[in-house]
């Protein structure tokens, strides 16, 4: 949103913010290529367990899908679950990537000090902005997504972390550490480009404005990759806002909440994953033609008719940071328009220090 020009509020600036996020984290790869090497030398033979909360949790979406066509089973499982459910299910055999913007959550710290405790720990990788954290200390090895500093909701680090996440997921198919910092200075170089073609235009935050109107349910739908974006939308909406919003996985609207579909309800469906977009873009002219308010997503080509936007090609283990763009616009907007501070949180904090 570079017509903005000094930003009104430190929200928007960190929307605004996130091309540079990623360039960062690609650019710090190379840097961390060896860590890269060791993490894959020590991915032999163990299970691979992604974890997180939040918007760490969200980010590692891609990665997952990313190891599942690469022939790769791994686990996806939010820490809290994890901490108090699911620890016999880790050990020696185990490769736990432990995701935390801040290094400081309760429950990825309770889960990596468990660890830790073991007789024969599992061996743990953590994501985090920065190596001066709790979560830091206690891996094996540490990987820095180079967001910087953030106040508001997570968009820069959400967007550092699919980049290095993602790096995981591709040094673990068998991509060479050199060709993985390739990939994402290419990948990520495009992905930002397509942010700020977005930002660029003043009038699609207005135009996400029109698309809630008055309506009291709302939803945000997305699969495969596209589920961190469509999980993290809503959750900035909720933290900037104030205001319900369910995140859904798409196929799963038809099993029950379909019957939501009417003129009360606003809809966005994130249609960017190949293997699903004719199915998604159908669904959205099925809700459109049910009175619903919808706004589509896609990768390229949209049906006209439907409000929406295209986010051009890009990397399906970075395009959520692309597709994320409206929501967190979304969320800006309202905020001012409701006198909130945007980005302020009013019970909440940024980093979450207790269960």
């Amino acid at each position: 949103m570079k017509s903005l020009g000094n930003f009104p509020d430190p929200f928007i600036a960190e929307i605004s913010g996130q091309p540079d996020a990623l360039r960062r984290a690609a650019s710090g790869l190379a840097d961390q290529a060896g860590t890269l090497a060791s993490i894959a030398a020590s991915a032999t033979g163990r299970t691979l367990v992604f974890t997180g909360m939040g918007s760490s949790y969200d980010a590692c979406y891609p990665a997952v899908a990313e190891l599942a066509r690469g022939g790769i089973a791994a686990v996806m499982l939010d820490s809290a679950e994890l901490l108090h459910f699911r620890t016999a299910m880790l050990g020696p055999h185990t490769l736990v990537v432990a995701v935390s913007q801040s290094g400081e959550s309760a429950e990825v710290v309770k889960v990596a000090e468990h660890i830790r405790s073991s007789a024969v720990p599992s061996r743990i990788v953590a994501v985090t902005n920065g190596r001066t954290n709790t979560l830091a200390a206690l891996a094996d090895d540490v990987l820095d997504t180079a967001a910087g500093e953030e106040s508001g909701p997570s968009t820069m680090t959400f967007a550092g972390s699919l980049v290095v996440v993602g790096a995981i997921a591709t040094v673990l198919t068998g991509t060479a550490g050199p060709g993985v910092v390739d990939r994402f200075g290419r990948e990520t170089d495009m992905a930002a480009v397509a942010i700020e073609r977005l930002l660029a235009d003043p009038g699609t935050s207005d135009e996400l404005v029109a698309w809630l109107g008055d309506r009291d349910t709302a939803v945000i739908l997305g699969r495969g990759p596209a589920r961190a974006a469509a999980e993290m939308g809503a959750l900035t909406i909720k933290e900037a806002v104030g205001m319900p919003i369910e995140a859904l996985q798409t196929a799963q609207f038809r099993h029950g909440p379909l019957e939501l579909v009417g003129p009360n309800l606003a809809a966005m469906l994130i249609a960017t994953e190949p293997e699903t977009a004719d199915l998604d873009i159908g669904l959205a002219a099925e809700l459109s033609d049910a009175g619903a308010s919808v706004f589509l997503v896609t990768e390229t080509t949209r049906p006209s008719g439907i409000p929406g936007l295209s986010i051009g090609p890009v990397d399906r283990l970075v395009s959520s940071a692309v597709s994320i763009v409206p929501a967190q616009l979304l969320a800006w907007k309202l905020s001012v328009l409701r006198g909130r501070e945007p980005g302020a949180y009013y019970r909440a904090s940024k980093v979450t220090t207790r269960e």
